[in-house]
């Protein structure tokens, strides 16, 4: 098969390689990156990219309350539950923060919720349902520090992303220097996108066997500023039992299993790159594009 950007290059992140922690019993959690106890200096960050996990916490356990500062912050639901309170909402008035979109309650499939620690907030998750949950922690580094703690959550169509990939996070439109009202605003580049403080585009598809479908790096004309040499980070998570595979750009030696990942470097804002299904179920696919 010929290779559509021969100016990349796809190095595979097995699965098997990630670091991997079991918590009391009710969190077990993959590292891609160094997190916590997993310490690899090779693995500690991908342009602003900082923390991809992939965890599952059994039923009625969860995240106790704690800090962030300085980092963007958010969560893929990929099955079952997850809970979120925090310092900015008053326990009892999740209902009313959740219809504001702005402050979340209970996060399940399709939801994504998106956290600015900024100067500083403290929240917990947890799973308060009868069902283990499944659910990607990933972080990014934000383009400033000191930023306004903000809270944001949206649901994302599961028809959509079978059609390709649906944008999930893209820059916050008034950019680095944004004023206080700006900020209070939270328009994205990309319209129904989540807004990050971050040159960084998320993008998510559910991939149907034999099918195949196309990332445009940089998300899209005009969206990030850094248009050459960007870092694009796919992750194929564990959601089929092993069934679901990918081949990125049509290369042999770029086919991914569930729980692997691609490092992809030398590619520009423009180009796009092909995300085929392999295996014997759909796959469900997460792209992070980053400066």
């Amino acid at each position: 098969m010929s290779k559509t950007l021969s100016h990349a290059k796809i190095v595979a992140r097995r699965s098997a390689d990630r670091g991997y922690a079991e918590h009391g019993g009710w969190l077990k959690t993959f590292h891609t990156f160094s997190f916590a106890s997993y310490w690899d200096h090779k693995f500690s960050h991908f342009g602003s990219l900082r923390v991809l996990n992939e965890d599952r916490v059994a039923a009625h356990n969860g995240f106790p309350t704690h800090p962030h500062r300085d980092a963007e912050i958010f969560s893929y639901i990929l099955s079952g539950e997850l809970t979120h309170r925090d310092s900015m909402v008053r326990r009892g008035a999740e209902a009313e923060a959740s219809a504001s979109g702005k402050d979340f309650y209970r996060m399940k499939r399709g939801d994504v919720q998106f956290t600015t620690g900024g100067t500083g907030i403290a929240h917990s998750e947890q799973n308060e349902s009868g069902k283990p949950v499944h659910f990607l922690q990933i972080w990014a580094l934000p383009w400033r520090t000191g930023l306004k703690p903000q809270y944001h959550t949206r649901s994302f169509d599961e028809a959509a992303k079978r059609h390709g990939f649906v944008p999930i996070l893209s820059p916050l439109k008034a950019g680095v220097d944004a004023t206080a009202k700006e900020e209070q605003e939270a328009v994205p580049k990309i319209e129904g996108t989540i807004p990050i403080h971050a040159d960084f585009v998320m993008g998510a598809g559910i991939i149907e066997e034999t099918k195949k479908f196309e990332w445009t790096v940089g998300g899209g004309e005009g969206v990030v500023e850094k248009r050459k040499k960007r870092n694009v980070y796919v992750h194929l998570p564990m959601t089929k039992g092993g069934k679901a595979k990918i081949r990125l750009d049509s290369r042999e030696d770029a086919v991914l299993s569930e729980g692997d990942g691609a490092f992809i470097t030398g590619v520009n804002a423009g180009d796009v790159l092909s995300v085929e299904s392999v295996g014997e179920a759909e796959a469900e696919v997460i792209v992070l594009d980053s400066d």
